[in-house]
């Protein structure tokens, strides 16, 4: 008589991945936030404004993408709208803090941690408690905001000058914030969340040393208030976060989850070796939004290859994008649950084409100063809208010489550029073309000494540039022409100030070494000759301008 296998709920095999014991499979959990609003056909604000929304949203999600766990919501900004933080709402995104009540006249001493009747609470916690009721096997994760970003939230980017300057008030700030995680991881449990997870993005920005001294303690003692609650908890973080990995595993959480910035075989090592489980790290931008339900395959096996089956969650480093297509999810989740289509799968993924790059090589030849900022997008990543934030605030220090965009690479063109300027994470600030602080949200004197040295350094150009001698020997025939004219099309190219001389009398002509047999003739002003008896390129000439 053959014994049946084990049925493993989506619940236990998450409990077990986080108690790094051995799984039937990698369990998966998509991190769906606005994207259920998609689902619904209603938009971000809508979604996370409605508890019906969230349910209906929520349940459509765990119906076509069969998960093993899943967050009840996903909007970091919750708690900071209950103490008193303005929201822009958006269309596809999560709103965006726009104000900070400490950077504006409110003292710490004005702030309460929130009832749970206040903002938008009550209406997340019932739905939980729905979701709870109607699906009982797959594990429910509470989000709450991370205690650094919501004290960033709070206090605005001044907090990382706080640190050094009055680190006694980042303390005490720390401290409430830690007060407001615990009520709500508390209030998360009561509505039958079996996992509490703190993302905290906002660490990214800081170093271990400030990490340990400002946000391991905090941290510490939520993870061990959950543990006394016999619930699982789950320390989030997004961005180039890669030298806090070991300071967040000393916190003691049941799980470390993080985005495509940090490699997951250094997460993997540094987590199983404290006994920690680990996950995340599926491409959100440019495979499940931009890419094909191949390519998210290929990315969901490829992620499972490298963390093996003990103690990993497969899932995205971050909310879901609204405009994920439905089909790439469901091909994650056919691969995840499937042996048999993840072997055909494997068996028959092609080798794609590199994407079409830009021609950046003359870029930030301009007159004016161009700060690119590449972002997931500042409307629904807090590093990403601190990040522009600090452009935006400097750029009227260089009004008329200095021009700044931001590219969100949920939209194809813009991750075309980031890849053809080698940008590898987001956000990133280039100055000129040139990437210049990388994941890291520049303080405002540092921004503006590094946008300052570029214009600088193009003063310096120009002024060489101005000194610059160009002489096209020959007659008037039409080849001598044609050297002029490209010349002239190279110098517009450039925007470089170079004389350019023609010069028709055979005996000076000679004076140059250059016999008139020999014309057309393109001489620079250190007398190096350039070209003999040819029709020099456009793109060559461009090439010895450059050397003046």
């Amino acid at each position: 008589m053959s014994v049946p296998e084990e049925t493993v709920t989506g619940k236990e095999r998450i409990a077990r991945a986080f108690a790094c014991e051995e799984v039937d499979r990698v369990p998966w959990v998509p991190f769906v936030g606005c994207h259920a609003g998609a689902l619904l056909d209603v938009t971000a604000t809508q979604y996370l404004q409605s508890e019906e929304h969230i349910v209906q949203g929520v349940s459509k999600a765990v119906e076509l993408y069969q998960p093993d766990g899943i967050p009840v919501a996903f909007d970091l900004q919750i708690e900071a709208e209950a103490l008193g933080c303005d929201l822009s709402w958006a269309e596809e995104t999560p709103p965006a803090v726009c104000s900070h009540p400490l950077a504006n006249g409110a003292v710490l001493g004005d702030l309460n941690v929130p009832d749970l009747d206040q903002g938008r609470i009550p209406l997340v916690l019932n739905a939980g408690r729905r979701l709870r009721r109607a699906h009982p096997d797959i594990a429910l994760y509470g989000l709450i905001t991370g205690p650094f970003t919501l004290a960033l939230h709070l206090q605005g980017t001044d907090i990382f000058m706080k640190m050094f300057d009055s680190p006694a008030d980042v303390k005490a700030l720390m401290a409430f914030c830690q007060r407001v995680c615990l009520a709500l991881s508390d209030a998360y449990i009561d509505a039958g969340c079996d996992v509490i997870a703190l993302v905290d993005p906002m660490t990214s920005q800081i170093g271990p040393d400030q990490f340990v001294e400002f946000v391991t303690p905090s941290m510490t003692e939520v993870f061990e208030a959950v543990r006394r609650r016999s619930a699982l908890s789950s320390f989030f973080v997004c961005g180039h976060a890669q030298q806090n990995i070991p300071a967040m595993c000393d916190c003691k959480p049941d799980n470390v989850s993080v985005d495509e910035n940090i490699p997951l075989d250094y997460v993997r090592d540094e987590c199983l070796d404290r006994q920690i489980s680990f996950g995340g790290n599926m491409q959100l931008t440019s495979v499940l939004l931009l890419g094909s339900e191949i390519d998210s395959q290929k990315n969901a096996i490829a992620c499972m290859e490298t963390a093996g089956q003990k103690g990993f969650i497969l899932a995205p480093g971050c909310d879901i994008p609204y405009a994920t297509p439905v089909k790439n999810l469901r091909a994650v989740a056919e691969v995840v649950t499937d042996p048999y289509k993840r072997e055909i799968t494997t068996t028959l993924a092609t080798e794609e084409a590199d994407a079409d790059r830009l021609n950046l090589e003359e870029y930030g030849q301009a007159d004016k100063v161009v700060v690119d900022i590449i972002t997931l997008d500042s409307e629904a990543c807090a590093p990403c809208q601190y990040m522009v934030d600090a452009v935006r605030k400097v750029a009227p220090e260089f009004e008329g010489i200095v021009e700044w965009r931001e590219h969100k690479i949920k939209y194809r063109e813009s991750l075309v550029f980031m890849a053809s300027l080698m940008v590898r994470n987001v956000p990133t600030i280039c100055i000129d073309g040139q990437i210049t602080f990388v994941s890291r949200i520049p303080p405002r004197d540092e921004l503006i000494r590094a946008i300052q040295n570029r214009i600088n350094e193009k003063l310096r150009l120009r002024i060489r540039q101005q000194r610059a001698h160009l002489l096209i020997l020959g007659g008037q025939d039409e080849d001598v022409t044609q050297v002029a004219d490209n010349v002239d099309q190279a110098v517009r190219e450039l925007g470089m100030n170079v004389a350019i001389e023609r010069i028709d009398d055979p005996d000076t002509i000679c004076s140059y070494g250059v016999s008139p047999q020999q014309t057309p003739a393109v001489v620079l002003v250190n007398h190096q000759i350039k070209s003999v008896k040819r029709i020099p390129e456009v793109a060559v000439v461009k090439e010895w301008l450059k050397t003046l």
